[in-house]
């Protein structure tokens, strides 16, 4: 049995620029985080007792025969993709919703091929992780989503992730004191709006059109140099929330998708009560909600947005981890079919008695 540990990712500048559409021309570079929120995988070989082959449990309860009846198309995908032809139990748990900006779906599948590639044997680099991970996603799923998620998830901490036009990655750490990253995570506040949302119907809204919006996604990328620019020097941080504002209104000027009436309904009242920025994390559309705030000013807006759920966290810094692994027995080919043979003979049996 193999347990991987994802996190969850917040995004602050430069989401849009990592889609390929955009890169592949003009490059594009993010600046995110991950946060000690976590997608939890367990996989195990299922032992030849049990009338399925493959069981998957997430949100549905699957039993299936063949890889082809998964109806969940990244397990479906991945399987498929490491060329797994032995029966297996597939759990997930996760400490946040699906659906809702945290790049949670990257997650899953960057912990779901960490957790398949250990039961095989093997070890895999973050490096591989990643970019394996886009491939499936973009490749074999067909998903417009971006490339950043999957690299946060991978690597975990706060860095600048630079996306070349020849399709690579390049991942530096955004180096700070202690003190700093302390100050930079108590300015921030997470709130989940409820609004569940599918990233790549919003994404879709605006990845098609890019060149068209080029001056908003040339300035949402220079951002991230200022952004890190100021989290880098004695700079007041209220700063690094001001240009957050600004990349929130540059996003939402790339579809009608990206907001809606009531998170800018949310967004004013929490700026009126002393958020200086924020933004929707994600595509956009609904889900959670990033607000700089400074602390002084968070109780206030906590208590008008009361009715959403404050969520508090903290960075994290390992990225995909195993956190458990316990080799079982590896039943032979022979075995398995004695066993398949008996489970057959005894139906067989129960069905005589039965008449």
């Amino acid at each position: 049995m193999v347990i991987s540990r994802t996190p969850f990712r917040i995004s602050f500048f430069g989401g849009g620029t990592d889609y390929p559409a955009w890169y592949r021309q003009h490059g594009g570079c993010v600046v995110a985080a991950t946060i000690d929120k976590y997608c939890y995988l367990t996989c195990r070989y299922l032992p030849p007792f049990f009338e399925h082959r493959i069981r998957v449990v997430y949100s549905k309860n699957e039993v299936c025969q063949t890889i082809d009846e998964i109806a969940h198309p990244a397990v479906r995908e991945t399987l498929r993709h490491l060329k797994m032809d032995r029966g297996l139990e597939i759990h997930h748990d996760g400490d946040l919703p699906g659906r809702s900006g945290m790049g949670s779906s990257s997650s899953f599948t960057v912990g779901l091929l960490h957790a398949l590639r250990a039961l095989q044997g093997q070890m895999t680099g973050k490096h591989q992780l990643a970019t394996e991970s886009i491939h499936i996603e973009q490749e074999l799923l067909k998903e417009t989503v971006g490339s950043q998620d999957q690299v946060c998830a991978a690597y975990g901490g706060v860095n600048q992730i630079q996306f070349h036009p020849s399709g690579d990655v390049t991942v530096q750490p955004v180096t700070l004191s202690r003190e700093r990253l302390r100050e930079l995570n108590s300015y921030l506040m997470l709130f989940y709006t409820g609004i569940k949302r599918t990233a790549s119907d919003v994404a879709s809204s605006y990845v098609n059109g890019l060149d068209a919006k080029m001056a908003q996604l040339k300035r949402l990328k220079a951002l991230v140099e200022q952004s890190c620019g100021i989290l880098n020097s004695d700079a007041d941080l209220t700063q690094f929330g001001e240009l957050l504002h600004e990349a929130w209104n540059a996003k939402r000027s790339l579809s009608d998708k990206v907001s809606n009436p009531e998170v800018d309904r949310l967004y004013e009242v929490a700026r009126s009560c002393g958020a200086l920025g924020g933004k929707l994390l994600g595509a956009g559309g609904g889900g959670f909600l990033l607000l700089f705030v400074k602390p002084d000013h968070q109780a206030e807006v906590k208590s008008q947005l009361n009715h959403l759920i404050h969520v508090p966290f903290e960075f994290e810094f390992s990225g995909s981890q195993i956190i458990f692994f316990d080799p079982e027995k590896d039943y032979s080919l022979q075995e398995q079919t004695r066993a398949g043979q008996s489970i057959q003979s005894f139906r067989e049996l129960s069905h005589q008695l039965d008449r």
